[in-house]
């Protein structure tokens, strides 16, 4: 069931407002009331409200869609008790990792509480530096596909294709830009709606300053900017990463990826809702299902949220990884990448029937084809890469002066075994490489990395993060998503255990 705003707006409010909050608990009723009464206060008073901007960012998956109805709930007791209510803006990024099934759900999600037509709701979309207003079928565009593209391989050949840096390190600079830019689009926000606890926002706070500290920031200064030195903070972090990541001279790169940091006159403030609700997915399935008409696609939902593509990816490269690194099988590698994401789930307190889909899509030889063809079929389309690219991200064959190079060719390519040192003085920049133009033109296919790219690896070490002592190392050593799976030493073949992260 649907409602939009019309022009009876007192009736068409009452009527979602009364259809919302029958699937909300008397607690949340009761927080729907307290956060009204703190909105009111901080607009200066009733006669504010009207005036007051709160933004809530919509990642697109199941805990946002509560997060995002919850506000809504609020906007609408506002209006109906007081006849005024403050302006609810609702923003999505989008990465070339969102596949159109998460657009269709915020589409379904909008259309439900009656956003879409409401004059008192600024729907947007982040793509990068680019806002918009929302549609469902806004194409993406092409810059942004061609950074992610070019992030998840440079990441990946450093990580030897690790689920978290590899996709998501990049990508949560990328999400600090954007609360930067959607705060402050078109004269900013006087509040931003979240569902994290005070305590996940101190420890995340916490964690950003001490890697920008290691980064040279001066995080003193940071602290007394409120959210703007947030921003600053992972400024100097991104700078650092991608330096690191790109080269020294890589300003280029590092100017199209900086974290904007907003305008230090307008600091919105941060209100939790977290002790106000549940975000047991159990305690909202009918209302996120039933009315918001939430779908749990099959490539969208893996193991997490329901946001994103990219964990089956994580699961593929793992696959792979074991296939024709660790000279296994494709399927040992999922399995073992199904120890940690079930660790992980549990973690986050999922519900057991979406556990259970998550893991059913893998728990057989037919299901597990399916899934790497359906894996393979979106890296191509997603971010326009070959099994060729991602074999060769997992091998990471570049680093480390090439030190893993010899044993790729043998793997993978064993009809370029006996061009090891050819390849080696084209990657070296050796005199007169740059007219082997023939072995330079086969690097550049067979990795869909250009010859310049490929150099700064050479020159670059594989990371291990055993000794977090890079920036790329240091972010993975503060990333919770990680644990110890049960696999196979590949040099002895003696039962081992590996940490390896995910999503």
């Amino acid at each position: 069931m649907s409602f939009q705003a019309g022009s009876n707006t007192f009736e068409s409010d009452e009527a979602l407002f009364t259809h919302l909050t029958g699937f909300l608990s008397d607690v949340e009723l009761d927080g729907i009331k307290a956060t009204g009464e703190r909105l009111i206060e901080a607009a200066g008073g009733v006669d504010g409200l009207p005036d007051y901007k709160v933004m809530v960012a919509y990642g697109g998956g199941k805990d946002s869609t509560y997060v995002v109805a919850f506000v809504r709930a609020v906007q609408l007791h506002l209006a109906q008790n007081f006849d005024r209510t403050f302006t609810m803006r609702v923003t999505n990024m989008r990465h070339a990792g969102v596949p159109l099934a998460v657009m269709e759900n915020i589409d379904r999600v909008y259309r439900a509480l009656g956003l879409l037509d409401d004059e008192r709701a600024e729907l947007l979309t982040v793509d990068h530096t680019l806002v918009r207003p929302f549609r469902v079928d806004l194409p993406l565009p092409e810059r942004l596909i061609a950074i992610n593209r070019l992030d998840v391989l440079m990441n990946g050949h450093r990580a030897a294709g690790d689920g978290r840096p590899t996709f998501c390190n990049s990508c949560n600079l990328a999400v600090a830009d954007f609360y930067g830019r959607a705060a402050w689009f078109d004269g900013g926000v006087d509040a931003v709606m979240t569902g994290d606890s005070r305590r996940e926002q101190l420890l995340y706070s916490a964690w950003i300053m001490r890697l920008a500290k290691a980064s040279g920031v001066d995080v003193d200064e940071c602290r007394r900017m409120g959210f703007q030195g947030i921003l600053t903070a992972l400024r100097g972090i991104g700078d650092t990463y991608f330096r690191d990541l790109f080269g020294d001279n890589s300003e280029a790169e590092i100017a199209e990826r900086q974290v904007s940091t907003g305008d230090r006159a307008l600091q919105p403030e941060f209100i939790s809702i977290y002790d106000l609700v549940s975000y047991r997915v159990d305690d909202h399935w009918d209302l996120i299902v039933d009315f918001l008409g939430f779908q749990f696609d099959d490539l969208a939902f893996s193991f997490s949220e329901s946001d994103c593509a990219n964990p089956n990816l994580m699961a593929h490269l793992r696959g792979l990884r074991t296939q024709y690194v660790h000279k296994r099988t494709y399927d040992d590698g999922i399995s073992e990448y199904l120890e940690l994401a079930e660790e992980l789930m549990r973690k986050k307190e999922m519900p057991q029937n979406l556990i259970e889909l998550a893991l059913s899509r893998y728990d057989s030889a037919e299901k597990m084809a399916h899934r790497r063809q359906l894996s393979a079929d979106f890296a191509r389309d997603a971010f326009g890469l070959s099994e060729d690219a991602l074999v060769a991200m997992v091998f990471s064959p570049f680093t480390d002066r090439g030190e893993r190079l010899q044993a790729f060719l043998d793997r993978c390519h064993p009809t370029m075994s006996a061009e090891s040192d050819r390849l080696h003085a084209v990657l070296r920049a050796d005199a007169a490489a740059d007219a082997d133009t023939e072995a330079v033109s086969w690097l550049e296919k067979v990795s869909e990395l250009t010859i310049a790219q490929m150099r700064t690896l050479y020159g670059s070490l594989l990371e291990d993060f055993s000794n977090p002592g890079s920036i790329i190392s240091r972010v993975r050593a503060g990333d919770p998503h990680k644990h110890r799976v049960a696999t196979v030493d590949p040099s002895t073949g003696a039962p081992a255990l590996e940490l390896i992260s995910g999503r």
